[in-house]
């Protein structure tokens, strides 16, 4: 199979039916052989039932319904898991994302040797207060801390090598920063293109002002986890031995001072009890990085969804 093509949706019962014969055009006329997963997030429409008969319509179409709603990054997560196609396309299902885009990624991948090429929204419709401007703060940091030289981290449009999917894993807000963990796995062969952007037609977004909070917090994790995620001893344990050293050292220096003027009022003194937290905190991230190491040496699967149905695949 050449092209698989994963989108995650939450209510998007209006756009699917367009959505998907749009595909289906461009599919049909590059001949490409395709599947595309409709992964339905816990919808409270009507999806699961326009997936179902678009499936029964046409094989391709194959859908996985989740219980409730988990997120996005926890659809994609399960799409990457299911995805058969030699390159693997993600999009949003609220058709601002052009169909029309997906032979000309799809040749960056097979053609341009690249690993992993993201969309650029370079022209948008977005409200400018309330998602331009955060987007573009995103971008900034996410460029700065990872060395990554992408416009738009955060662009649903995406194309990957069908290994670099399967080598990565997608959970809380995470879908935000995927160049950022496909590198951390040792992709570093990622382009970007130009895409076009179009005015949603259907619905309203689903994403609220949680995102901004969450998205921050996400690039730390990441950040960390490439870095320190099979050796957290040496993030935390360096911090614990700079803390304690540091409260240790000044310890002694007022303990010295003490018998050298011959002052007994120590206690009486908030360095010393600065320096005694000091080196607790020291020791407490010391004990921490001990835990920590525990724990990256028998983790456990993090990626555990309540699947209600599946079309088109293994139960």
């Amino acid at each position: 199979m050449q092209v698989s093509v994963v989108i995650p949706l939450f209510n998007e019962d209006e756009s699917l039916p367009e959505l998907c014969s749009w595909i289906t055009r461009v599919m049909e006329k590059e001949q490409l052989s395709y599947e595309v997963l409709l992964i339905d997030d816990g919808s409270t429409d009507n999806s699961w039932e326009v997936i179902t008969q678009i499936s029964a319509a046409n094989k391709a179409f194959k859908g996985i319904q989740f219980q409730r709603n988990y997120g996005k990054s926890a659809a994609l997560n399960e799409g990457f898991k299911a995805a058969q196609g030699e390159v693997v396309i993600t999009m949003d299902a609220d058709m601002q994302d052009s169909p029309d885009e997906i032979p000309a990624l799809r040749d960056m991948i097979v053609n341009g040797g690249f690993d992993l090429v993201s969309g650029w929204k370079k022209k948008r419709f977005d409200n400018t207060l309330t998602k331009n401007i955060p987007s573009k703060l995103f971008n900034a940091v996410a460029r700065k801390s990872s060395g990554i030289q992408l416009n738009d981290f955060n662009c649903g449009l995406k194309a990957y090598k069908n290994k670099v999917v399967k080598s990565i894993e997608v959970y809380g807000e995470m879908h935000r920063y995927i160049p950022i963990l496909a590198k951390g796995s040792g992709y570093k062969k990622i382009g970007e293109k130009v895409v076009e952007h179009r005015a949603r037609k259907y619905g309203v977004t689903k994403f609220g002002w949680q995102r901004f909070v969450n998205g921050f917090l996400d690039l730390a994790t990441i950040l960390f986890l490439n870095k320190f995620a099979k050796r957290p001893m040496q993030f935390f344990g360096l911090l614990g031995t700079l803390f304690f050293l540091i409260g240790f050292s000044a310890s002694i220096y007022l303990v010295v001072a003490k018998f050298a003027s011959q002052d007994f009022s120590l206690t009486n003194r908030p360095a010393f009890y600065i320096a005694l937290t000091t080196m607790v905190i020291g020791m407490q991230l010391f004990l921490t990085g001990f835990v920590a190491e525990l724990v990256a040496r028998n983790a456990t699967e993090r990626n555990v969804y309540l699947i209600a149905s599946k079309i088109g695949l293994d139960k």
